[in-house]
Order: structure tokens, then C-alpha cells, then sequence
């Protein structure tokens, strides 16, 4: 039994590790994210994730990804980033941002 429990946290701690990765693109507004034009739009990000709007990454392509933690991302709203962290679903929890 114990030798089951030390296996599955291993493989758990292996699992979550090999789910972190860096993301490339803008942070901006949700409402926004469809608008090429808005990526490096710092005053617009700024003022529409300060209104509310959650921030999102969008990426070169256009991808759009959720951002669990909006407090590590608002700081650098309009602005082009790397984020290194962890996908869920559509949703980045971030470990650091730069």
C-alpha cells in the first residue's frame, strides 16, 4: 500500500513539472484580445483591465490564453511578455513573468 502512495506522488510531482512551459505574447484586456491592433497598446490595456476587463495573453498567432493569477500579469498590461508557468484547460497559472 505504501509503495502505491510514493508511486502516485511521484508521478504526480512528474506530471506537474513537465506541464510548465513559457508563453510568448501581449498582455492585454479580454474584450480587446480580438483586436491585432491592440497588441503593445499600453493606455488602452491599462485603462480597460483597471475597468475590469480580465487580462489575457495573446500571442503572435492570436491565440488567446486566460490568466489565473491577474495580479502577477497587471503591471504589464499592453506590454510583450514571456510567461513561464503551468496550462490548465485554456488557463495559465503563473510562476513568472518577464
Amino acid at each position: 500500500m505504501n509503495k502505491a502512495i510514493v508511486v502516485f506522488a511521484l508521478a504526480a510531482g512528474f506530471s506537474t513539472s513537465a506541464m510548465a512551459a513559457e508563453f510568448k505574447g501581449y498582455i492585454i484586456d479580454e474584450k480587446c484580445s480580438t483586436k491585432a491592433a491592440m497588441k503593445g497598446n499600453v493606455d488602452c490595456a491599462t485603462k480597460c483591465i483597471k475597468d475590469g476587463s480580465p487580462a489575457v495573453l495573446v500571442t503572435d498567432e492570436g491565440k488567446v490564453y486566460k490568466i489565473a493569477d491577474q495580479a502577477k500579469v497587471t503591471a504589464m498590461a499592453g506590454k510583450q511578455v514571456t510567461i513561464t508557468g503551468a496550462m490548465t484547460g485554456d488557463t495559465i497559472t503563473v510562476t513568472s513573468i518577464k
